[in-house]
């Protein structure tokens, strides 16, 4: 296996948020996207009788995580599963409900390290994309097959794209004249198809086209927006739903479904909550967290990130 980095983003902070849940006789944590286990190796670390259920659809990335939590043993439950199907993984692990759930979304540090899963835009590789390589399709798929309208929707939608028309017809004229395989002539088109001087501005002008075209190949998006509620109705009174998001499109899904679900289901200007319309969740932070300057300064992918969490208080 080639060398991958893996530095935890908000390390610390999920810790503490964690540390009320975990409480009681084997308490169970999910992590829904266990990358290469750092997470779940501080919790195992710092609370002694926790069991982690972790789920990644990357068998890499699994076997990594595997290879990383050995001296754990039976104490770490591995799920190769996309994280919407995380009722039936704990269920399948042998239980009902959890004390928490840890989502870390997005990209995961092994992928954006290692050239040829095709993630990176800094680096020349096989337009990939695919978190689990059994998929069948890839970003090559999604830009040689898709027309002009469907692509400039993936670019401006997942990907806030503002050019994305340019972009999308510009990729289906050349590749009219050669297929995409490798993203360097991705790159260069995408460079070319942006105004000059935008191009000075928000780093290089291929990320949102790259992160558009992975959240695309992946699913992303529609898979969350079916795992978050998921989640949220396996904890167990107590239990906190941790989500550390890195665009605004994941942070708004969290945002949106946390609301719904700490809203109960009477007129405001009542002035009691009847018996049974109680809320059944609670935010425990006040909007979104962000990263301090020194832990961006220590760890650069902390920079975008937003952390939101909710908790279960009645059954």
């Amino acid at each position: 296996m080639s060398e991958a980095k893996h530095v935890p983003v908000l390390l610390d902070r999920v810790m503490d948020l964690l540390a009320p849940t975990v409480v009681g006789d084997r308490p169970v944590v999910v992590d829904a996207t266990l990358g290469l286990g750092g997470h779940t190796e501080a919790m195992l670390n710092r609370f002694a009788d926790l069991h982690v259920i972790g789920i990644d659809r990357d068998p890499e990335a699994l076997a990594r995580a595997k290879a990383r939590l050995a001296g754990f043993g039976d104490r770490v439950t591995f799920a190769h599963a996309v994280y919407d199907e995380i009722a039936d993984v704990v269920r399948d692990a042998g239980f009902s409900s959890v004390s928490g759930v840890l989502f870390d979304l997005g990209v995961s540090s092994m992928q954006l390290d290692l050239a040829e899963r095709g993630f990176a835009y800094a680096q020349d590789a096989p337009l990939d994309m695919r978190m689990n390589p059994e998929d069948e399709l890839s970003a090559a798929d999604v830009l040689n097959t898709y027309e002009a309208t469907e692509l400039a929707k993936v670019l401006r939608y997942y990907g806030e794209e503002k050019f994305a028309k340019r972009i999308a017809e510009a990729v289906v004229a050349a590749r009219d004249v050669e297929p995409f395989t490798n993203s360097a002539r991705l790159v260069d088109l995408i460079r070319d198809s942006i105004p000059q001087a935008a191009r000075r501005t928000g780093g290089n002008p291929a990320k949102r086209t790259f992160q558009a075209l992975r959240i695309e190949v992946n699913d992303e998006l529609g898979v969350y927006r079916r795992a978050l509620p998921a989640a949220l109705e396996l904890l167990a009174p107590g239990g906190r739903v941790v989500v550390l998001a890195y665009h605004s499109l994941e942070d708004r899904i969290t945002k949106h479904e946390f609301a719904r679900a700490t809203t109960t289901d009477i007129p405001r200007d009542l002035p009691f909550v009847p018996e049974g319309h109680e809320a059944k969740f609670k935010l425990v932070t006040r909007g979104a967290e962000v990263a301090t300057e020194a832990e961006i300064e220590d760890n650069s992918r902390a920079r975008s990130v937003r952390l939101r969490v909710a908790e279960r208080v009645a059954a």
